[in-house]
């Protein structure tokens, strides 16, 4: 298995967790950190916000000890205050700064932020001359395909970073008119790993441990990123990595284990949103967690009334012990 190596940071692995908003918070990525993700990145948080000053945004940034390299991913459109805030915050605990240019969510792409930067090449270019200009710490950038299929420009896009001295280039094989439905069309991150000199990250439809390794062999990226595949099943990057490095594939998790792992991540949450916010945090993982599940959707419905901890832990406890087939 091949290291991957981003401006100065070598990786233990390949194995990136995408950046999610809402699913990639600190207990998250500490819980993918301990099943053998290489790196993870934050949910993407507003260069404006950050130098407003919202108080929002310190929650999204703080990073544990414990969670091994973690990238800050900024959104914004503007190269100045981009740039400005990039070099403010990159003595912060972080490998490096990345730009998303991907999130499809019509908010964003209304500002001409996110996905909406793929259709403006020039100011793309701005953005990461300014930032390069005036940060040490390596920058990359987050696209898609295209704006939609007959802008399919990620190749253009990701030449443009290489020419500003990004450090590495993370490519979604959806369209943002695609969102996150269809088929990712690995072919584009193949495209792009063959336009440029600097790493290519490929994401888009990692569900099972075999699907990484498909991935970096018919595309030649060199690094695979994780999104949906790793909501309530971490275990993606333990068994992933273990197939990267034997060609065999482990077990699916037991139900046992699922409980184990869904009492760790209250934990985690509680202890660093509180007990109210932890509980109303845990009910989406949960749903993900045991998707697949007999009576799964009597526990979703008994969860989501759960008001302690206790009510909780006595819920998740009452899950049988058989084994999930699904993942």
């Amino acid at each position: 298995m091949k290291k991957l190596k981003i401006g100065n940071v070598e990786l233990e692995n390949p194995l990136i967790l995408a950046p999610m908003a809402g699913v990639t918070d600190q207990p998250f990525r500490r819980l993918c950190r301990r099943e053998g993700c290489g790196l993870a990145y934050t949910e993407m948080v507003s260069a404006k916000a950050i130098l407003y000053k919202n108080r929002n945004t310190k929650p999204l940034m703080e990073v544990h000890p414990q969670e091994g390299p973690v990238v800050l991913q900024l959104f914004g459109s503007d190269p100045e205050i981009l740039s400005r805030i990039a070099a403010q915050v990159e003595d912060g605990p972080y490998a490096w700064i990345d730009v998303n240019m991907g999130c499809p969510v019509p908010k964003v792409v209304g500002n001409g932020e996110g996905s909406a930067l793929m259709k403006n090449p020039k100011l793309v270019q701005e953005i990461l001359t300014a930032m390069v200009h005036r940060m040490k710490k390596p920058v990359t950038i987050k696209i898609r395909k295209g704006f939609d299929d007959s802008n399919a420009n990620a190749v253009e896009i990701a030449r443009i970073a290489e020419g500003c001295g990004a450090a590495a280039v993370a490519v979604h094989g959806r369209t943002r008119e695609q969102f996150y439905s269809g088929r990712a069309d690995w072919d584009i991150i193949r495209q792009v790993k063959e336009a440029v000199t600097i790493p290519v990250i490929g994401n888009g439809d990692i569900f099972a441990p075999e699907d990484g390794a498909r991935m970096m062999e018919e595309t030649g990226c060199d690094g695979v990123m994780i999104a949906r595949g790793a909501k309530g099943n971490p275990w993606i990057f333990s068994r992933s990595l273990h197939f990267l490095e034997t060609g065999r594939t482990l077990p699916p998790p037991s139900v046992d284990e699922i409980k184990k792992e869904i009492l760790s991540h209250i934990e985690l949450q509680i202890a660093y949103k509180g007990s109210h916010m932890g509980l109303l945090e845990m009910r989406k993982h949960v749903a993900w967690y045991t998707a697949g599940l007999p009576r799964s959707s009597v526990l979703r419905d008994r969860i989501n009334q759960a008001g302690t901890y206790e009510e909780f832990y006595e819920l998740i406890a009452e899950m049988g012990s058989t084994v999930l087939d699904n993942r």
